[in-house]
């Protein structure tokens, strides 16, 4: 089914720029979720000519690299930064015990670390008005799920649905609409958010013309796509379908974050 097109993604370049900023605060949201404030005059016209989706480049020096070619040896991840302001930038985490050097310098990191940040390179922008949107995706896919539930209008008809590890661990986040959370209750990570997406019927489409977005490990893509493409008639050039992070054989391994 194709409804007529009220808005379009708009892909654009930004200029690269990698920044020293320094760890100031840590909040935990969940038992294995945590946020962070990094902070630091480099950091100042950070996210101009951001849209609604743009991923960063966070590096974790073990000492205090003096060049930005030092800085990038380090070992480094991508994330999508949350909010950020004039000289502060906030970045959330889902935090697997001692897996993943992202999670664990979240976790771990002295206050008054060293985070280097590099980009963001490009941004997507939602122009116009959806009239319908699906959001979904497991822990890692939170911070992006945020930014695009603040762009959801009041009234809207949006399904949001967020894989975690058990009731325990929801994670709240602000949007117009109940959040459908997924309890993965012991499972492999994603397989209940798949689980739900595959349940997914023609006649759980949002109304209008739907803007979706899915991420987490890169199984979802494939039922992902099978959902909004195939079920739901969306245009395969106006959603978003990715892995953000990629298991190793036994399932358990977080190495990557987008």
């Amino acid at each position: 089914m194709q409804v007529s097109n009220s808005f379009s993604l708009e892909r654009s370049r930004l200029d690269l720029r990698f920044r020293f900023t320094t760890l100031v605060s840590r909040e935990w949201i969940g038992p294995d979720y945590v946020r962070v404030r990094v902070q630091g005059d480099d950091l100042r016209g950070f996210g101009e000519g951001s849209g609604h989706d743009d991923h960063i480049r966070i590096f974790f020096p073990d000492d205090a690299p003096e060049t930005v070619e030092e800085m990038r040896e380090a070992p480094s991840r991508e994330f999508t930064p949350l909010s950020w302001g004039d000289d502060w930038l906030d970045l959330e985490f889902a935090v697997h015990g001692d897996e993943g050097v992202a999670g664990v310098w979240a976790a771990n990191a002295p206050i008054g670390s060293l985070l280097g940040v590099g980009g963001p390179r490009g941004t997507v922008t939602v122009s116009g008005a959806p009239g319908g949107w699906l959001l979904a995706g497991d822990e890692t896919a939170i911070p992006q799920i945020r930014r695009y539930a603040a762009a959801i209008p009041v009234g809207a008809d949006a399904r949001i649905l967020v894989e975690v590890a058990d009731a325990a661990h929801e994670v709240a986040i602000d949007a117009p609409v109940d959040v459908e959370y997924v309890l993965r209750d012991g499972a492999a990570p994603t397989t209940a958010l798949i689980g739900r997406l595959d349940a997914l019927t023609a006649g759980d489409r949002p109304a209008g013309d739907v803007f979706a977005f899915i991420a987490a490990e890169q199984a979802v893509v494939k039922p992902g796509r099978a959902l909004a493409v195939d079920r739901w008639g969306l245009d395969p050039d106006r959603i978003v379908v990715k892995g953000y992070w990629k298991a190793d054989e036994t399932g358990a391994s977080y190495h990557a974050a987008h």
